[in-house]
């Protein structure tokens, strides 16, 4: 369906230029979100964590940053599309290319309601943590740190964001 392909086109179109907000308002309110480091629920969340991943390759790498997607597709239900990041961990400040596969669901308002990314998390965390996630990064240990430190980062965000 036309309309779902937009949405996804917008959305990416939007990552592009590291503009959060209209990200954001492609989500249905009750939408989830998952990927190796985030599981989200809500526009709210998924909002923030991507106002926050935005705001700090604004700050830290914008330097390194380029996103491309391909392969969009959908129907009046679900869709898919192929992207590619090159941006600075600003953790690190490693360079990073992931390659993402993402799938999404919608609803009768051409809102994301599900909005599932998959890539390699090994590959990954070598390029974004270096030696830690050469050696490390195929275990549950490292992935569930990260998780942790991610979910602790956007709750220090929104909680701040809130504030403001």
């Amino acid at each position: 369906m036309l309309a779902n392909t937009n949405t996804i086109t917008r959305f990416y179109s939007a990552f592009a230029r590291l503009d959060a907000k209209e990200m954001a308002t492609c989500y249905a309110p009750k939408a989830r979100f998952d990927d190796p480091a985030f599981s989200l629920a809500g526009r709210e969340e998924i909002g923030g964590m991507w106002a926050m991943l935005c705001n700090a390759t604004k700050s830290k790498g914008l330097d390194a940053w380029r996103l491309e997607f391909s392969s969009v597709q959908a129907d009046s239900r679900s869709g898919s599309a192929h992207w590619e990041a090159h941006y600075r961990f600003s953790a690190t400040g490693r360079l990073v290319h992931n390659i993402i596969e993402a799938q999404f669901a919608f609803d009768t308002n051409n809102l994301i309601t599900r909005h599932q990314d998959h890539f390699g998390f090994w590959r990954w965390s070598r390029q974004a943590l270096g030696t830690p996630g050469l050696l490390l990064g195929w275990t549950p240990l490292l992935r569930n740190k990260v998780r942790a430190t991610a979910a602790g980062n956007l709750k220090k965000y929104l909680a701040a964001k809130g504030k403001a």
